[in-house]
């Protein structure tokens, strides 16, 4: 059968399956001795060619070894899952890679930075289901620039009710808690809980976010059920940012926001959590 060719400028997907099968086919590759030296099928080789599937990081990083192409693919690959990202979404995802500090509020979630891979997939997966491995990969993207030379500085402030809600297994629950009783400590991240004994506060209207830069006015983000607000304007800027300080200042303390979570994890889940963030028996 003849393959699928395909417009290189017709999307970063394309892009990538047609740099993928000149390369293969440059170093003499078929289908099936490419998927043997980088541990997968043919079948898949040749779908990520006709764009039909996405790839993924190490799947990419692993191409880069077996084709000797200098990093090509584990650099295409980053345009490729942000371009998975709903599109309303990705102006926002590419201004949050660029920033030097962020402040959110989340009343309901885990910030998608903070999210494992398993309560990212149990959150995608209720009106993501048939796209759920390419979405879950694309918010892993997003976290790496976290594991960079220079991440930006985080605060997280969370609704006291984001460590009830159930998202996902048991399991799920309790990994994701003790990820982030293991951020407590890290110098570039801050996290704190607004318990419900705050009563009536200035972020009941729903989650933001607030970005900083080193050269760019700052930004203020917010999003509906399908689509997102951003806002450079100075007198909202300004607004929010006060609510926000509101915020930290009526939220536990980082210490007391980990003591609450690892009481949490030990009271929902059946297991103390030591200082380290282990489980103890």
């Amino acid at each position: 059968m003849r393959s699928r060719e395909l417009d290189p400028s017709a999307s970063p997907l394309d892009y990538y399956g047609y740099e993928l099968r000149r390369a293969r086919e440059a170093a003499g590759l078929t289908l099936a001795r490419l998927g043997s030296a980088v541990f997968c099928t043919g079948s898949l080789i040749g779908q990520i060619e006709t764009a039909a599937r996405v790839p993924q990081r190490d799947f990419s990083e692993r191409l880069d070894a077996a084709l000797g192409t200098d990093g090509l693919f584990s650099r295409l690959v980053g345009l490729v899952l942000r371009n998975q990202l709903p599109s309303w979404f990705q102006p926002f995802a590419e201004l949050e890679a660029k920033a030097t500090y962020i402040s959110t509020y989340q009343c309901q979630l885990v910030y998608g930075l903070l999210q494992t891979e398993a309560y990212a997939r149990a959150v995608l997966s209720v009106e993501q289901a048939e796209r759920l491995d390419e979405m879950v990969a694309a918010r892993l993207e997003r976290q790496r620039i976290l594991k960079g030379e220079h991440p930006p500085v985080l605060w997280v402030v969370l609704d006291e009710a984001v460590l009830y809600r159930a998202v996902g297994s048991h399991e799920v629950m309790r990994e994701q808690l003790i990820h982030l009783l293991e951020l407590f400590g890290k110098p570039w991240v801050e996290l704190q809980v607004l318990p419900f004994s705050a009563g009536q506060h200035t972020g009941m209207m729903g989650s933001f976010t607030l970005l900083r830069f080193d050269d760019h006015p700052d930004l203020y983000y917010s999003e509906s059920y399908d689509s997102g607000h951003m806002t450079a304007n100075p007198q909202q800027i300004r607004g929010r940012s006060v609510g926000y300080a509101r915020l930290q200042a009526e939220a536990l303390s980082p210490r007391e926001s980990a003591a609450l979570i690892a009481r949490v994890v030990e009271e929902r889940y059946g297991d103390q959590v030591g200082p380290d963030a282990r489980a103890v028996a």
